[in-house]
Formats: structure tokens, C-alpha cells, sequence
């Protein structure tokens, strides 16, 4: 029996200076808030795919997908 190749864990981070909250929101479903001026480490497999959304009122809902990034791409914790 061949076994599938083990997915590659990364330690990524990701910085939000310029919106005023932003969602990190990953393949499985779940997702990561940053308000204006935070910075956030995760956990993210390689090849996995990331999408960056702002929103722009909670209340409203109004939210813009900004990127769609893979987890490589983003910048490595330090």
C-alpha cells in the first residue's frame, strides 16, 4: 500500500497595518481575525490556499476579497 506524502507544516505570519479588520480564511473553514495594527502567527500546510478578506463594516457585512495567496507565500514567523 503506497501512503500519500505527509502534508508540510509551516509557521507563517501575517501583519494588518492598513485595513480595518481583515480575515485570514483557510481551506477547512476556519478563519482568523485581525483588527487594524495586529499581527498574528499560524499554522498553515504547504500548498494550502489563503484567502485575505477586509471588512470594511461588520454590521453591514460589506466584506472584498483582497488576495487568495498560498501558504508559502505568506511571510515565515521569525
Amino acid at each position: 500500500m503506497v501512503r500519500p506524502p505527509r502534508a508540510r507544516r509551516l509557521r507563517r505570519v501575517y501583519e494588518n497595518s492598513a485595513y480595518p479588520r481583515i480575515l485570514l480564511r483557510f481551506e477547512d473553514g476556519h478563519e482568523i481575525a485581525l483588527e487594524k495594527g495586529q499581527k498574528k502567527a499560524f499554522d498553515a500546510y504547504f500548498g494550502e490556499t489563503i484567502k485575505i478578506v477586509v471588512v470594511w463594516d461588520p454590521a453591514a457585512g460589506d466584506r472584498e476579497v483582497l488576495a487568495v495567496l498560498k501558504a508559502e507565500q505568506l511571510k515565515e514567523e521569525k
